[in-house]
């Protein structure tokens, strides 16, 4: 099951990137010195203080490794993608769909949307259909050129969603219910008394507007995204 749980410490990611947003530089370095980390672990695993044999744990931190490696190589490619290094194809060569600014107000409805903020992948297979001839070529920062106001990641948004789920969470034990009468601190009822796993509509809807109020919103965002880009 996947968690969802953040503790203080991971969420302090001052260690790891120098400014407000981390580059794709950074992530690339810090990702090849967990690399080293892991390969110089499972070395030391070779000769443990206790006679324990653990074989199958240093093949799994060397495993570990080398997706940690690949990960990073990746992340090295794309950060000379982002600074212009790597021409990239104008279009997507298998639909002829264009990409960055240029998909600003096309429909592409067989692919979920036109492909403004590509991924990770989109952006690798541009630049292998780059290097076929007779193609017409770009940089990122020429495509992506005006873009970046007011966007964050899916992962970030699906993050301040579960804040603010969690935040509404409390914000209806805070406020008394009109519908069954339950004071702070109580979870609703049903006519007949049984304790309700939900707050009733009304409950729950004010203590939304509550939360929303204070967090303010960002078009589709579920809360604000403070200097968003």
């Amino acid at each position: 099951m996947k968690t969802t749980h953040e503790s203080a410490a991971e969420t302090d990611t001052s260690a790891v990137m120098a400014g407000r947003y981390i580059t794709l530089d950074e992530l690339a370095t810090e990702l090849s010195a967990i690399e080293l980390r892991l390969r110089q672990l499972a070395r030391a695993a070779e000769v443990p203080a206790a006679p324990v044999e653990l074989a199958d744990v240093i093949d799994s931190l060397r495993s570990t490794a080398s997706t940690v490696r690949e990960t990073g190589d990746r992340m090295g490619l794309l950060a000379r993608i982002v600074d212009g290094d790597v021409p990239l194809s104008t279009r997507f060569r298998d639909s002829d769909d264009p990409w960055g600014v240029a998909a600003r107000g096309t429909d592409r409805p067989g692919f979920g949307g036109p492909a403004i903020v590509p991924t990770v992948w989109q952006l690798l297979k541009l630049a292998q259909d780059a290097k076929r001839p007779g193609g017409e070529t770009t940089t990122y920062p020429e495509a992506m050129d005006g873009i970046g106001i007011g966007w964050e990641s899916k992962a970030a948004s699906a993050r301040r969603r579960r804040e603010r789920d969690a935040a509404v969470a409390v914000e209806v034990l805070r406020l008394p219910c009109e519908k069954c009468e339950a004071g702070e601190g109580e979870q609703c009822k049903t006519k007949t008394g049984w304790v309700a796993d939900k707050a009733h509509v009304g409950r729950q809807r004010q203590a939304e507007a509550n939360v929303d109020e204070r967090l303010g919103t960002l078009g589709d965002n579920p809360v604000a995204v403070p200097d968003a880009r």
